[in-house]
């Protein structure tokens, strides 16, 4: 059966046979008038009223590039709510968009596996120093040579003013102006999918932002029911939600027809609020995977959560939402703990070796234990699902940007520590994500910046950034959000060359990436091909994974003193394929022996590791002995 193809009517759609059809929901009024403001049309055109509240109007003569407003009821005018484009900010006309123009040439691309993601996260505005979409395709080889599969941008909703974290969007469907624009946009992800990359967004479903947010007049899209940290929740259960659901089940088949996405990040969806039978979350999963059959790609929906919820991940049939992977903070912060020994907010909980241990066993350290922070139960168990449902990092757009001063693990970690760091991430059985810039150490750090036009906006947005920090130490005043150099400081800098630290760091992340990619034993994603163990005295994670006869060992030592310890490995030899703690990488020097011959049975092989140091082994062993090393 074949599924039927993509339809999206709501907004401005230019029809084939000429003209451009508009369709809006705004149940709240009692008319609705068109105000076509340019182009030969130009003029007022009273809409139809449809069933639920809908309106429409077909206008020959508006052609893309032409400028309109809906005016409603009360005489007020505002943007279409599902506008494609406002090039002129948050509070201006809405501008017809032809998709059918942009002119793709990514044929042949079907996406790629989940379980070989290797994510790079950017924001578009500080990964460049133009800050646009068009800018940052000149970087795509950089990013394919560092070992990225997949780059994933932080939201482009048009948000108001010029420099926004993105997740203050009042457009859902409308590409930032300041970033380029959906052409812009188009042709990043189109440059992306000619290089071999997949391309991922975030998109933000819990709330809207404040400034632009025009939706309370058309329609009943927010609820009282439920509340956010940052106002009032989405109505998706209550009385008119049928029509607050389809917004954001065409705004995904949006970015996955019309822009050719390859996943979906959802930010926060702890927040997402639907006690229906069947939730948004749900839905999307099924929306995405129609997609995904309709258009033979590899599209993938991943969620952003803070409950350690694995039923997000479960397929339906086992009581799960369906969505194919999640971002763990777990792993972020039982990491982060251990080398900064930070302890404020929600560092509370975390901080012992053994749950670094358990965050490589089962993904979440909190599987219904108490938690000191939340003073409550956290979480549970995910043990049974697929390494590959889960995405791992040391930093993010949050973990970073939302300290006091934006630092990064670069700004107080010594090299060796960074790239313990890089390894226990990207030599995980989970799917690694970078944040621009931690590849070479930049040292910039990532603040969170507005441009918001209303003052009493701008207050309250710095009353709450001064409140809601919970971690990091800033000598001085907090940057200003609302100060241009609180954004341009933000910019990373990937064009100088990178020279001394940042080269030997670059160059090691290039070669764990190039072992992930070559090794079989690291491309499983099956628990039962891998075995973690901690030795707690010594603070060294052991960590073993096996294809086939390939078998890898992974070492990781969290001691800050050189450590000896007995490996059970199996019959082989054991080569030696990378050792962090070598004077190339700018390390004191190796102690693991290059290579360890083990004849007979398995037996205790005393190997020494160097402090906050990774050592790599690899060896091809006859079938049945990876269980028994």
């Amino acid at each position: 059966m074949v599924a039927a193809a993509w339809k999206f009517d709501l907004g401005a759609t230019v029809l084939k046979e000429g003209g451009t059809r508009f369709r809006v929901w705004a149940p709240k009024s009692q008319t609705v008038n068109l105000l076509i403001l340019s182009g030969k049309a130009a003029g007022a055109v009273l809409m139809q009223q449809e069933e639920m509240g809908y309106y429409s109007a077909t206008v020959a003569g508006v052609a893309d590039g032409d400028r309109y407003l809906y005016q409603l009821d009360n005489g007020k005018t505002f943007p279409d709510p599902v506008s494609r484009y406002q090039p002129d900010g948050v509070h201006e006309p809405s501008q017809v968009v032809d998709p059918d123009l942009f002119e793709w040439s990514d044929e042949g691309w079907t996406g790629i596996p989940l379980e070989q993601y290797r994510i790079y996260e950017i924001h578009t505005g500080t990964f460049t120093k133009e800050g646009t979409f068009e800018a940052a395709i000149s970087f795509l080889d950089y990013l394919v040579d560092l070992g990225i599969t997949a780059v994933e941008i932080m939201p482009v909703s048009q948000c108001p003013g010029k420099r926004n974290w993105g997740y203050d969007g009042v457009f859902h469907f409308a590409p930032q102006s300041s970033f380029g624009g959906p052409d812009g946009l188009k042709r990043l992800v189109n440059a992306c999918h000619k290089k071999g990359l997949a391309v991922l967004l975030d998109v933000v479903y819990n709330h809207f932002g404040p400034e632009g947010n025009y939706l309370w007049d058309f329609g009943h899209y927010f609820t009282d029911k439920y509340r956010t940290p940052w106002g009032r929740a989405m109505n998706l259960d209550g009385a008119y939600s049928d029509s607050v659901l389809e917004f954001f089940l065409l705004n995904a088949g949006y970015w996955i027809n019309e822009f050719r996405f390859d996943g979906l990040r959802l930010d926060a969806v702890d927040w997402i609020f639907d006690q229906t039978p069947k939730p948004l979350l749900q839905r999307l999963a099924e929306e995405v995977h129609l997609h995904r059959g309709r258009l033979g790609r590899e599209i993938f929906l991943f969620a952003e959560n803070d409950t350690n919820d694995a039923r997000l991940i479960k397929p339906p049939e086992l009581c799960g939402f369906g969505l194919d992977a999640q971002w763990c903070d777990n792993f972020h912060h039982a990491l982060r703990t251990l080398l900064t020994r930070e302890t404020t907010g929600y560092y509370e909980d975390f901080g012992q070796f053994s749950q670094m241990v358990k965050t490589y066993e089962e993904a979440f350290v909190f599987t219904g234990e108490y938690s000191q922070y939340r003073k409550r139960r956290q979480g549970g168990p995910a043990k049974d699902l697929p390494t590959s449902q889960f995405v791992v990092f040391s930093q993010n757009h949050d973990q970073v940007g939302n300290r006091k001063c934006g630092d990064r693990l670069s700004g107080s970690l010594p090299v060796g520590q960074l790239l313990l760091v890089a390894g226990v991430v990207i030599l995980s059985p989970y799917i690694p994500m970078l944040f621009m810039g931690e590849e070479y150490g930049e040292k910039a750090p990532f603040h969170y910046f507005i441009d918001h036009g209303n003052p009493e906006l701008v207050e309250l947005v710095r009353k709450g950034k001064h409140e809601e920090h919970a971690s990091g130490i800033c000598e001085g005043e907090i940057p200003d959000p609302a100060a241009e150099e609180t954004f341009l400081e933000s910019k990373i800098d990937l064009v100088s060359e990178k020279v001394g630290e940042q080269a030997v760091i670059l160059e090691f992340y290039k070669k764990l990436f190039s072992l992930r990619s070559t090794l079989p034993a690291l491309q499983v994603f099956q628990r039962e091909q891998m075995e973690v163990s901690g030795m707690p005295q010594q603070k060294v994670l052991c960590f073993r994974r096996w294809s086939g006869q390939n078998s890898v060992l992974c070492l990781f030592s969290f001691n800050n003193m050189q450590q000896e310890i007995s490996l059970p490995l199996a019959e082989g030899t054991w080569e030696k394929l990378l050792d962090s703690s070598a004077q190339h990488w700018l390390g004191p020097g190796e102690e693991a022996p290059v290579k360890v011959e083990v004849t007979g049975e398995p037996g205790e092989i005393p190997v020494s590791i160097n402090p906050y140091s990774v050592v790599v082994y690899a060896a091809d062993l006859t079938g049945g002995a990876h269980g028994a090393s």
